[in-house]
């Protein structure tokens, strides 16, 4: 393939990206304005934003490569992911949306730490800072491994330079513009990605023989893959179905997409916003799922499935098509980073109070915190490379598990304490982690997706009996004193 015309196409949207932090950078002065855009975003950028967000390198390769892989039996990850937009939308939203105004919170953070005393709150916010941190590293690795990826399929550069190519265009626009470049930017990013995930897998689809190609390529594979269960039965069927579909609730507890939330202007926005962005899901995923079976039908079993997505651009497009695909992996990259970013920014600045070391310098301690996680993450992505796919669902299963169940909490309007909020970061988190490293994992593994939510909200509920007694006892001493 040429690759002169992908090339200039790519340069040219990078250079647009850029521009876009240049002008956002002058709107950037406050901290308000810099972490959520002032929070007046309209329907079609906080949905697009936000489903952009939400899908990232691991949708387009990640995904896709799992549906290659597994077959029919991954696609039950799709209503699952689907009803968690709904969810975080709809359900949690109102809360969340209503109390980022009264109370003036700007992060996740900041809401969950609510209920919480001064010195519990300060607790619960050096917890959640860490823990963001943590997993947004794990996370931003993934995006770098899939930009350097792209870069390397498409233009021979190897990984690493790929992966500080797609670092450097990253912090550029988000470190200038903030919130707002990133609200203009990832909703220009969604509409490419709507856009690719139609053009590339229909190219795949009739190139695969459609419908007949299809069905010929899953009919000759073995059971397991041709099977709508993976080849599980009974109760292991159950638990597969189960934690794919769980794997979705997790948006609930991630903090660069709730900020979406707090972001848009009113509640007309949001719920227009909320059928915005489930319609963009359905698209993208269903093109991704169309995308792997197709990659199967052409390739075999034996393709890295990781690849397949830029493998068919590289057999199917013509060079310039071939350039905005690479700047579509870029944008689904892009989309998820600079919001993550940003969060983790806003978690060391603000959350913690780092800004008090640079003399109130809020936006700046903000900026400073983007260019440390993003060296971090680079530093992991090239030292401790793995599957983009799993390393994303460990990050996002983690902050799920974490922060998830207090929010779910809130939106009961179950009345919370600062000691529960407190145990539940732990048990959530600390359970989340078992699985990772000791137990076992993975897309339909029930109880990575399950037990570590149980847990958080047996703490949370334990927590706060514990405090409300303490009070209680508090209280009985005092009358009879």
């Amino acid at each position: 393939m040429n690759n002169l015309p992908a090339l200039l196409t790519l340069i040219g949207y990078s250079a647009f990206l850029v521009a876009a932090g240049v002008w956002a950078s002058r709107r950037a002065v406050s901290p308000d304005g810099f972490l959520l855009g002032g929070r007046g975003l309209g329907p079609w950028v906080a949905g697009l934003a936000y489903a952009a967000s939400s899908s990232s390198a691991w949708v387009l390769l990640g995904f896709s490569g799992f549906v290659y892989s597994s077959g029919p039996s991954a696609l039950w990850m799709i209503p699952g992911i689907l009803l968690g937009y709904a969810a975080v939308w709809l359900w949690a939203g109102p809360v969340l949306q209503a109390a980022s105004r009264e109370k003036g919170h700007l992060t996740l953070t900041g809401f969950i730490s609510e209920p919480a005393g001064p010195r519990m709150a300060r607790w619960i916010k050096i917890a959640a800072s860490a823990m963001i941190v943590f997993a947004f590293a794990y996370y931003a690795a993934s995006q770098f491994q899939g930009a350097g990826t792209a870069f390397d399929s498409l233009f021979g550069t190897g990984m690493a330079a790929g992966i500080l190519l797609g670092a450097a265009v990253i912090v550029a626009y988000t470190f200038l513009g903030g919130f707002i470049a990133v609200s203009v930017i990832d909703t220009c990013q969604g509409i490419l990605i709507g856009v690719v995930a139609i053009v590339l897998p229909a190219a795949g689809f009739f190139a695969a023989g459609g419908l007949d190609g299809l069905n010929e390529a899953v009919g000759s594979a073995p059971e397991t893959y041709r099977d709508g269960f993976g080849g599980r039965a009974g109760w292991v069927a159950g638990g597969f179905v189960l934690g794919l579909f769980a794997t979705g609730f997790g948006a609930l507890g991630q903090p660069h997409l709730i900020a979406w939330i707090m972001a848009a202007r009113d509640r007309r926005a949001r719920v227009t916003g909320a059928g915005i962005a489930i319609a963009w899901g359905l698209i993208v995923y269903t093109g991704m799922a169309v995308l792997g079976l197709s990659a199967r039908a052409l390739f075999g079993a034996d393709a890295p499935a990781e690849g397949v997505f830029l493998r068919l651009a590289d057999d199917l497009l013509p060079g310039i098509l071939a350039g905005i695909i690479a700047a579509a992996i870029l944008s689904a990259i892009m989309s998820t980073l600079d919001s993550q970013l940003l969060v983790a920014g806003a978690a060391i600045s603000h959350d913690l109070g780092l800004s008090r070391l640079l003399g109130g310098r809020d936006v700046l301690a903000s900026r400073l915190a983007i260019v440390f996680l993003c060296s971090a993450a680079v530093a992991l992505s090239l030292v401790f490379p793995a599957s983009i796919f799993d390393r994303t669902l460990f990050a996002w299963t983690a902050l799920g598990a974490a922060f998830g169940p207090v929010v779910a909490a809130r939106a009961l309007r179950l009345a919370v304490t600062g000691t529960g909020v407190f145990a539940s970061l732990l048990a959530g988190f600390g359970a989340a982690l078992a699985f990772e490293f000791w137990l076992p994992s993975g897309p339909g593994a029930v109880w990575a997706r399950t037990l570590p939510w149980a847990a958080a909200f047996l703490a949370l509920r334990a927590g706060d009996l514990a405090e409300k007694s303490h009070a209680a006892h508090h209280t009985r001493l005092g009358e009879q004193g």
